[in-house]
């Protein structure tokens, strides 16, 4: 294949796709296995040091946060990310675990550009960090879902992003038109927070799906976090509505509240005060970890977070979701 320009980026994460076909064969089975278990015992089974982590959201909607905390809470060493540069992605780096970023986007919305990042970048902490467009990322995910090691997309063409990603430009070899191909995205580990799902892992979730379907078929293991742990039986009655089939997942954690302070479409929306508390936290490195002391590291588990969210916050967060219905 011609290639006419290559991006500066460094590839975090080579795509191996026979492996992963192997690894699939080896380590995912098709028998009906109950997977609940609870955020510290997920995470201690399947995230190591080292290890290639994504995040699965919309902006702050579903956002795999009770996962998150957990693995903060568990302290790994030098992780490698994929992120969309919000909360989750925020604390992680807050938390100093992660080493390497494929990311997106660095900011909070509204809120301006993230006082971590922006740390951790200039202080050389973060130690290697590639640039990819939103759609650039779920395209490397859907190569590596659908077992081919990269995919032609007209993503990043002419742009700075381009320029600091490991994708390509090459000529297609059909028309001569110059196109950008992306590398297959295979994952260690992926975090998705969905409304429901039965113990076995089959998922449905309600209003904008962002990439679930895509990182889950791109990842060697997926822990899966669920509003509702709900019977099978009542999963058979909408087939259709099944984004993820039980066979792709590893664990199951039940998580009420668990994209909190972001939202969950039709049951709660996103905590503006929390998100504005911690930008201004995120200010200084005292503040920071103070907020990740309360938040995370002073406690034991989701639970007692949700303690200290308080019922009547909760019923608040759930009254502006049926609001807006």
């Amino acid at each position: 294949m011609n290639i006419l320009e290559e991006g500066m980026g460094e590839l975090i994460q080579p795509p191996d796709m026979e492996a992963f076909r192997e690894w699939n064969r080896d380590h995912k089975t098709r028998a009906m296995v109950d997977k609940l278990m609870s955020e510290q015992e997920a995470v201690q089974r399947f995230v190591y040091d080292g290890c290639y982590l994504g995040t699965e959201l919309y902006g702050t909607v579903r956002a795999p946060m009770s996962l998150t905390r957990e693995v903060i809470r568990q302290r790994p060493k030098n992780l490698r990310l994929l992120g969309q540069g919000v909360l989750e992605t925020e604390y992680l780096l807050a938390a100093g675990i992660i080493e390497a970023a494929d990311i997106t986007y660095f900011g909070l919305e509204v809120y301006g550009v993230s006082n971590v990042a922006r740390r951790e970048i200039d202080s050389g902490r973060l130690k290697r960090m590639v640039e990819w467009s939103n759609s650039a990322l779920t395209w490397r995910m859907k190569a590596a879902a659908m077992g081919v090691p990269f995919l032609p997309a007209r993503t990043m063409l002419g742009t700075d992003t381009f320029r600091y990603s490991a994708a390509k430009v090459v000529l297609d070899p059909f028309t001569n038109a110059r196109v950008c191909v992306v590398p297959a995205l295979v994952m260690d580990v992926v975090l998705i927070h969905v409304h429901r799902a039965d113990r076995f892992g089959n998922a449905q979730i309600d209003g904008i799906s962002g990439f679930a379907c895509e990182a889950a078929r791109a990842a060697k293991r997926v822990i899966l976090s669920a509003e509702e742990i709900i019977d099978t039986e009542q999963i058979r009655q909408q087939p259709d509505r099944t984004l993820i089939p039980y066979f792709l997942v590893d664990a199951v954690v039940h998580a009420p509240f668990g994209s909190y302070p972001g939202e969950m479409v039709y049951l709660y929306g996103r905590d503006e005060d929390e998100i504005r508390r911690w930008v201004k936290m995120s200010e200084t490195v005292e503040d920071t970890a103070a907020y990740l002391e309360e938040t995370i590291y002073g406690l034991p588990n989701h639970q007692a977070f949700l303690e200290t969210i308080g019922e009547k916050r909760m019923e608040e967060l759930r009254l502006m979701a049926r609001r807006h219905r």
